[in-house]
């Protein structure tokens, strides 16, 4: 299994479902783009990479689209 981690930017709204179904933002601010191969791509954020949400492609490519997540290398 190949993993791809790219480092990143949240420069604006980027949303993900919590727990019992609320909306929520990652926070603006560096992050890290992961991609395992499959139809998802984990965000992890946090000073210490503690948190993270795993999202669907399209949303990620939606996000890059509108300029709310920038890959930075």
């Amino acid at each position: 299994m190949d993993i791809t981690t790219h480092r990143a930017r949240i420069t604006g709204p980027v949303s993900y479902t919590a727990g019992r179904g609320r909306k929520q933002n990652i926070p603006i601010g560096p992050c890290l783009v992961e991609s395992l191969g499959g139809r998802s791509i984990d965000i992890i954020w946090g000073t210490r990479g503690q948190s993270s949400v795993a999202l669907p492609i399209e949303d990620i490519e939606a996000a890059q689209d509108h300029g709310h997540l920038v890959l930075l290398d």
